[in-house]
């Protein structure tokens, strides 16, 4: 990772680990791809190896960031999918030209049509955020319930039922924001509790 730079919070879906790069939205945001160097990193740690990024193709990618992470969200709650945002999706999408590769050990890679074509990668993103939300994968589209966070993310759990986009992240901050309400609300019946009984003691004086 790049030093002075937010770390990456990696997931095993492409399409809702890019929208990560954006996290708190409801809160204090924290912007992941600031600069065009730190989108080639992420790309290239995610397997979509380009060399370089223009502040254009930067901001595209960001401008479909939101798109994916605006339509997963209606989806996850089932609403209508807003038509602007799905356009670009589909947008970025068509202007994509990268090819799938297996390799001899059976694994998958992406070879984009040059070094220099971030629409290709942001073409694979843009195509697996649709086979999500299309309903092509097992799993479910599901809202972080992190308060300041609320991203949208793919339930691939056996039960369906993450609460948490990141449990190292959000899960354990809420964790600790509960523990230490209980343990205030603890204090405060102590505290009244010592008090009504030296109100007691005074009173049998």
């Amino acid at each position: 990772m790049s030093v002075g730079f937010p770390d990456f919070r990696l997931g095993s879906v492409l399409a809702t680990s890019f929208t990560g790069t954006l996290s708190e939205r409801h809160g204090e945001a924290v912007e992941r791809i600031p600069t065009p160097h730190r989108l080639v990193d992420w790309l290239q740690i995610n397997g979509l190896n380009v060399e370089s990024c223009t502040a254009a193709q930067l901001e595209r990618a960001r401008e479909l960031r939101e798109a994916i992470h605006a339509v997963a969200a209606a989806a996850a709650v089932g609403s209508d999918l807003p038509k602007s945002t799905v356009r670009i999706i589909n947008d970025c999408s068509i202007e994509g030209r990268a090819a799938a590769i297996l390799m001899p050990d059976g694994n998958r890679l992406w070879r984009l049509s040059s070094p220099s074509r971030v629409e290709d990668a942001l073409g694979v993103i843009a195509a697996d955020a649709i086979s999500i939300i299309a309903g092509e994968r097992d799993g479910r589209l599901a809202l972080c319930a992190s308060p300041t966070c609320q991203a949208a993310f793919f339930d691939t759990s056996q039960s369906r039922t993450r609460r948490w986009c990141d449990m190292n992240t959000c899960g354990n901050r809420q964790k600790k924001a509960r523990l230490k309400a209980a343990q205030s609300r603890s204090v405060e019946t102590s505290s009244q509790w010592t008090c009504a009984m030296i109100k007691a003691h005074r009173g049998t004086r």
